[in-house]
């Protein structure tokens, strides 16, 4: 059964972390966002994936070994709700991650993890997706709207998380990694649409193309979108 948080209880909450002063370091702050959720809604585990320069998401910080085993399993296989999350750029829901045939190399890895419902929500840093928060249950069930509703807004509050990061000195890597997300977002963008539309495929498989063509031939994926866009072809495509 699935409850959604009081809305005055939330709303106060979330003032309270976007307002609490930041952590010394940055995983610090990610895993202290990660960790109220827990305590704010009805869930077993969550996690953050983060982008990187070549548009592939990378492990940041888990709840529990659950959550990291089902963050590092989506890595390994390219595919799963929160891959979809942050490709599509739009909530992703899942009622049993082990059985769902969207996913089919995700499904053997999971089975008997402790992880069933999986809810994607996307991160935004500037009006970009640059993230995917998820969350788990360790049973098979639906997600209530209003519980989507609710934790759409707690993403906002990891968003923030992300943009104080981005402005500390201290960041490094991180903040690196994320504006390099925020210039190259929207070309990447417009290379999946161009692809969708010469090669008729879905969102997911020109994504995975672009990503794929980036990798091979060892370049960024934001440079690897701008040069398609301009001569129409992947570099593997001569």
């Amino acid at each position: 059964m699935t409850t959604s948080i009081d809305p005055a209880a939330l709303a106060a909450n979330l003032r309270h972390l976007t307002s609490a002063p930041p952590a010394r370091s940055s995983e610090g702050s990610l895993r202290g966002v990660i960790e109220a959720c827990l305590q704010l809604f009805s869930v077993q585990g969550s996690g953050l994936m983060i982008t990187d320069e070549r548009s592939t998401l990378r492990y940041v910080v888990s709840s529990d070994g659950p959550g990291r085993l089902l963050e590092t399993a989506q890595i390994d296989t390219g595919e799963g709700p929160c891959v979809d999350t942050f490709v599509r750029d739009e909530v992703t829901v899942c009622t049993d991650v082990a059985n769902d045939p969207r996913w089919p190399k995700l499904g053997p890895i999971m089975r008997g993890s402790g992880v069933a419902a999986v809810l994607g929500v996307p991160v935004h840093l500037s009006g970009i997706c640059v993230a995917s928060l998820n969350l788990y249950r360790s049973t098979r069930q639906r997600w209530d709207p209003a519980e989507c509703t609710d934790l759409t807004r707690y993403g906002q509050v990891v968003g923030a998380t992300l943009g104080a990061i981005v402005s500390a000195e201290q960041a490094g890597a991180l903040a690196a990694q994320l504006n390099y997300a925020l210039d190259y977002r929207v070309p990447i963008e417009r290379g999946v649409g161009y692809l969708m539309a010469r090669d008729r495929i879905d969102h997911i498989e020109a994504f995975t193309r672009l990503r794929s063509a980036a990798r091979n031939s060892r370049r960024k994926i934001g440079d690897v979108a701008m040069d398609l866009l301009s001569t129409g072809r992947l570099p593997n495509e001569g």
